[in-house]
């Protein structure tokens, strides 16, 4: 490291600083080895230790350079492939228990807690059109729909082992993209040493886990998904991070990447350690990780997990367990700072990938820009928008009456940030029950309700997220441990809730209306939402160009509703581009065949308009012939 270097690491403004820390393989004079170089300020002494020298911290002391605690060294005839951690000794000359490299670029499968020596690998990448495709591309308008995956239940092989990259990179591009989906979001992929976290307690922040092959197998996956037209979204971590010996905690025998104080460093609800924000070095960290997936990995988003928590002092906890900020109040002043200084650099460096905040409170600004006050992600997600949803959805028909403003709730704020629609995987786990098991009512009616729950994902201003298993009626719930159940497919219900997802995203994708208006105040506007005694809902969907629409009718129970008139904009016949209610997705057949034609009857202040016929639990997608 040169003094460059240790200038910027110092301060915190190194933004590949995965360059310089860590392990990495290189030829000093005519000398090959590998140098090592980790940050622990308190530590009396650190040496690197391995299979190579037999674990004895003895054999390869480190050298401390510079004045903010860095300790580098060589070791000559070292190749990748081999393992090693850092022995530490503490600041009062204790000896620490061995820890994992915080940069190592692979680590051993769990339970083995090794740093594997890696390096920077060259790879040749093939997504040359998709890269070029994506700097033209304008993310807040454009047809964003995400499939969201854990891959170590996605599918599985005959013997119930994990799958490879590779091997599931073969199944899922063309899977993902016949179904039309835009892009693929990955459950954490970064190590982690506990499989029930499903990733989100990760402690080997720049390796891909090893369960599924190497860094270089990784890469091929993102690379195939790229060719087959699929963007990359990564689950990224940084609200917290477990306390297992060989980790981040105590690093170097203090509290050096989190908090010291538990009212600040541990997170009651998860028994995890909170990073100290503050701390210029831990910002660094994060920052140049970030920076480093999308750069070496060719990601295309992060969506960064439990931003909620990270944000307020007092995230669940009871008075008395947490510490004010300086002006007495409860925001995380320094985590603050931090994310919007992550999404400047990231939209800096990266300007054509994109970051989610999944933010759960009504913090405003969240996909706002920092110059504006905002946090400066380019989307949060819409939790509010799900949960009224299913809310909603769950309750009988009956019942629907009495709630109608629960699905009406979210266009009062629809349009106050850039949101993502989730139907998240949290949804779907812990006794809540699969999609289609929280639907009410007969079979066949809880079909027809998860037929109209995708079409109002879809009709709703926002992009669209849906977890695995939703797009066949997956009956039971999620469970990491097994693969998705795939011979659903075989019947006819399941498969035609599985072809109306495909449909929902091809009309998303060709009709403008759809998606270009997500993010503005007048991409999506009402017909009619008071009709609660029918249970019906009625709106407009725009492009950028306003004579560009899309008339949407939503028939929230299961009684049929002939003669049903909804003003429209301009006079003429028009297709019935979707009918959830198509026999081909396991309905019934009640429509319009196909068209109609508007009457000069005046109906919700438009001088058109049209006389249908909605079917039961069902939704229709209408716009003007050509």
């Amino acid at each position: 490291m040169g003094d460059l270097d240790l200038h910027l690491l110092g301060e915190g403004t190194h933004l590949r600083a995965y360059e310089k820390l860590g392990a990495h393989p290189r030829t000093v004079g005519d000398v090959a080895g590998v140098s090592f170089a980790v940050w622990a300020p308190n530590a009396r002494t650190v040496s690197v230790v391995g299979d190579f020298n037999g674990w004895d911290g003895r054999a390869h002391p480190m050298t401390r350079v510079g004045p903010n605690g860095f300790w580098e060294t060589f070791v000559p005839g070292l190749v990748p492939g081999q393992l090693y951690k850092f022995e530490l000794h503490g600041p009062r000359g204790n000896l620490l228990p061995l820890k994992a490299d915080p940069y190592a670029f692979r680590c051993e499968r769990a339970p083995g807690t090794a740093s594997i020596i890696h390096g920077l690998q060259p790879y040749a990448w093939q997504d040359q059109a998709w890269m070029e495709a994506r700097r033209k591309t304008r993310a807040h308008a454009a047809p964003l729909s995400i499939y969201e995956l854990h891959l170590g239940s996605w599918r599985r092989r005959p013997d119930g082992t994990f799958m490879s990259y590779r091997e599931l990179a073969a199944d899922l591009a063309p899977y993902a993209s016949w179904l039309g989906f835009t892009h693929v979001q990955l459950l954490p992929v970064m190590e982690h040493p506990y499989d029930p976290s499903w990733g989100y307690q990760p402690l080997g922040l720049f390796a891909p886990t090893s369960r599924f092959g190497g860094p270089e197998d990784f890469k091929a996956f993102v690379d195939a998904l790229h060719q087959a037209g699929l963007g990359v979204i990564l689950d990224w971590v940084p609200a917290h991070f477990p306390e297992d010996a060989h980790g981040l905690a105590a690093f170097d025998g203090t509290h050096l990447y989190e908090h010291a104080d538990p009212r600040q460093g541990r997170h009651m609800d998860w028994g995890t350690l909170i990073y100290n924000y503050g701390r210029t070095e831990v910002q660094n960290y994060l920052i140049s990780n970030a920076l480093f997936w999308l750069d070496q990995f060719h990601i295309d988003g992060l969506r960064v997990d439990a931003v909620a928590s990270m944000l307020y002092l007092d995230y669940s906890r009871e008075p008395g367990q947490w510490i004010p900020n300086r002006d007495g109040g409860r925001e995380n002043l320094e985590a603050v700072a931090f994310l919007r200084r992550l999404n400047e650099v990231v939209y800096a460096q990266f300007p054509d990938a994109f970051t989610v905040a999944e933010e759960s409170t009504a913090w405003s600004g969240v996909s706002r820009p920092t110059d504006q006050g905002g946090l400066g992600f380019g989307f949060k997600w819409d939790m509010g928008w799900m949960h009224d949803t299913l809310r909603y959805l769950g309750e009988g028909m009956m019942a629907r009456p009495h709630h109608h403003d629960t699905i009406t709730f979210s266009m009062l704020y629809h349009d106050a940030e850039n949101y993502v629609l989730p139907l998240s995987h949290d949804e779907v786990v812990h006794g809540k029950r699969s999609l289609y098991g929280r639907m009410p009512g007969e079979p066949w009616e809880r079909m027809a309700n998860l037929r109209l729950l995708y079409a109002w994902l879809f009709a709703h201003g926002g992009k669209k997220l849906l977890f695995m298993g939703g797009e066949f009626a997956q009956k039971r719930e999620w469970n990491q441990d097994t693969a998705l159940d795939w011979e659903l497919l075989n019947q006819p219900d399941h498969k035609g809730i599985h072809d109306l997802l495909r449909d929902l995203n091809r009309l998303h994708r060709a009709h403008p209306a759809l998606h270009e208006g997500d993010c503005q105040t007048g991409g999506f506007t009402w017909i009619d939402c008071g009709d609660r005694f029918n249970s019906v809902l009625t709106l407009l969907r725009r492009a950028a160009d306003p004579g560009d629409f899309m008339a949407i009718a939503f028939n929230f129970t299961a009684l049929p509703r002939p003669g049903y008139r909804i003003g429209v904009p301009t006079p003429g016949t028009y297709l019935e581009r979707l009918n959830t209610d198509s026999a081909h997705y396991g309905g019934r057949n009640t429509g319009n065949a196909g068209r109609m034609t508007t009457e000069p009857i005046p109906a919700h202040g438009h001088p058109q308009s049209l006389n249908l016929t909605l079917p039961p639990l069902a939704a229709l997608f209408l716009s003007p012939a050509p």
